[in-house]
């Protein structure tokens, strides 16, 4: 690793280093104040993925970059895993983006349910853009390296779409309650301004929060081994490489999942309850199942994503094992964007009816 990647000339390596004397930790670095002597010197020694900085006599060093070992215990498997998570990809591509464009030109679905789904579609593509193609990338160049600042890019946008898929599945649950439980109701509560104001609050919400999180995260000291046993980098396992005591961190992102996890679902369960005992008391067969019918699909979609996702995050770490945490990342990363616009498109008859509008005949003759 050249030096111009760090420092962009000795200069700024001085001032920096006058910084974290005069300072304390510098994001990341792990450097704190109490162990640097002044007056201070420094001298560089540069490896592949870390730095070496002597400062009066003490050894500090920090890493520059990560690398992720995803599938490395299976090598011989890399071109078949590429082929596989690239035909996955383009499935959410299609799938979702055919979702978004029904729901936008088809009039019979321009209601507050479809513009929800068409925004949790959008979600999905935007949240699994943040893994696939870094790892369709690393799969194929073998190139299984991170920097530090991509790493830190990655969780955070990682996080802020993963909240923003919970508050969104909630509101789309009380859409539900309002709509069975409240029918006279529905075009009052759920008007236009409303849905725009309730989509906005779930994808901004959680953006300071989690920015202030990723930051604590990174200010930690990784000070070595670089090697992250994940197939992307995420809270787990990235604090398992973290020196000295990450306690009050692995607090506080547990806080965090359950302020956004936890009382997200508990909405969503108690908007189910509420529903499932207005169906109940539906007097005619035909009307309770019309009534199950719109709701089945976004249960079937918040038990596949928060079932996985919960597991991950509210787990204790003493619990986790590296490969189970990778295969029940890929599942709500990857497995449950493919199958949302599957699952929407099978059990919801207004959605098929557009489909068969939009697309040749000869896809619609499939669905008879």
């Amino acid at each position: 690793m050249k030096l111009l990647e760090i420092f962009s000339n000795l200069s700024e390596l001085r001032s920096y280093g006058e910084k974290v004397c005069n300072n304390g930790t510098g994001i990341g670095l792990g450097i704190d104040r109490s162990n640097i002597s002044k007056p201070w010197w420094l001298q560089l020694q540069l490896q592949p993925q870390q730095i070496k900085i002597i400062m009066a006599g003490d050894n500090l060093t920090f890493l520059a970059e990560f690398v992720l070992l995803g599938f490395s215990e299976i090598p011989n498997l890399h071109g078949f895993l590429f082929g596989v998570f690239l035909v996955i990809y383009l499935c959410i591509l299609m799938g979702n983006g055919l979702l978004i464009v029904i729901t936008k030109v088809d009039p019979s679905l321009q209601t507050p349910m479809y513009f929800f789904l068409g925004n949790f579609s959008f979600l999905e593509i935007c949240y699994t853009s943040v893994t696939i193609p870094r790892m369709l990338a690393d799969l194929w160049s073998q190139k299984t390296t991170i920097s530090f600042v991509a790493c830190a890019v990655q969780v955070c946008f990682l996080y802020i779409l993963g909240v923003a898929e919970c508050l969104l599945l909630a509101v789309m649950a009380y859409d539900r309650y309002v709509a069975i439980c409240k029918p006279l109701y529905y075009p009052l509560i759920m008007n236009n301004k409303i849905c725009i104001e309730l989509v906005v609050a779930s994808w901004m919400i959680g953006v300071p929060i989690l920015i202030e999180e990723t930051y604590l995260i990174f200010s930690l000291n990784f000070c070595g081994p670089n090697k992250i046993n994940h197939i992307f980098c995420e809270a787990p396992p990235l604090l398992k490489l973290a020196c000295g005591d990450t306690y009050k961190i692995e607090v506080s992102v547990h806080v965090i999942a359950l302020l956004f996890v936890l009382i997200p679902f508990l909405l969503i369960f108690t908007s189910y309850l509420k529903i499932i005992t207005t169906i109940l008391k539906l007097p005619s067969t035909s009307g309770r199942t019309k009534a199950f019918s719109t709701c089945s699909s976004h249960l079937t979609v918040v038990a596949l994503f928060y079932g996985s996702g919960s597991i991950v995050y509210l787990q204790p770490r003493s619990g986790q094992s590296a490969e189970s945490g990778k295969v029940l990342s890929l599942f709500y990363t990857t497995v449950t964007p493919m199958l949302n616009p599957v699952i929407y498109s099978l059990r919801n008859k207004d959605v098929v009816a557009a489909l068969r509008k939009l697309l040749p005949k000869s896809i619609g003759s499939l669905n008879n």
